[in-house]
C-alpha cells in the first residue's frame, strides 16, 4: 500500500519482520553456558603430581594408584582419559564432585573436588578397602595443569 510516496509495509509483513528479527537476534546473542569450574577442568591436560592412598605414594610399581599416573583428559562432551583408563565424566550438580565411570571399574568413582583452578586439580575419595572392609582407603590425587 502506498501513500503519496510513503510505501506502508502490510502487517502481517511487519510480523513476520520482526518474527525473523527475534530470532537472529536470538541465536547472536546464545550465552556460553559453561562455567568457570567446567572451563578450567576442561581447559587443560592434567598431569599428576601425587598420588596419595592413606597419605603414601601409591602411584609407584604395584600402587594401588599406579593406572592412574600419567595425564588426565576432561573433554567438553563428558568423555575422557585418566591414566590408562578411558570413559566419560561428570560433575555433580553444584560441582564440588566429579564422577569418572569407566569400564575397567565395577563402580563409578565419586571423588570431592578440594581443589579446581586454572593451575591445580586435587580430588579426594574413599576407596573399599580389600583387607580392612570397615576402614576404607583415603585416596587424594593431585594433578597440575599441563
Amino acid at each position: 500500500m502506498e501513500i503519496g510516496s510513503l510505501k506502508i509495509i502490510p502487517m502481517r509483513n511487519l510480523t513476520l519482520l520482526m518474527i525473523i528479527s527475534s530470532c537472529l537476534l536470538l541465536f547472536a546473542c546464545k550465552k556460553d553456558n559453561k562455567t568457570e569450574r567446567f572451563k578450567f577442568l576442561t581447559g587443560h591436560v592434567w598431569t599428576t603430581e601425587s598420588l596419595l592412598a592413606n597419605g603414601a605414594d601409591a602411584s609407584g610399581p604395584g600402587g594401588i594408584l599406579e593406572q592412574f599416573k600419567g595425564d588426565a583428559k576432561f573433554n567438553e562432551d563428558g568423555t575422557g582419559y585418566f591414566g590408562i583408563f578411558t570413559g566419560t565424566w561428570r560433575f555433580n550438580i553444584d560441582e564440588t564432585e566429579l564422577v569418572i565411570v569407566t569400564d575397567t571399574q565395577l563402580l563409578p568413582i565419586i571423588t570431592d573436588i578440594v581443589e579446581l583452578n586454572a593451575l591445580s586439580l586435587v580430588v579426594t575419595t574413599l576407596y573399599p578397602n580389600p583387607i580392612d572392609q570397615a576402614h576404607p582407603i583415603n585416596i587424594r590425587m593431585t594433578f597440575k595443569a599441563k
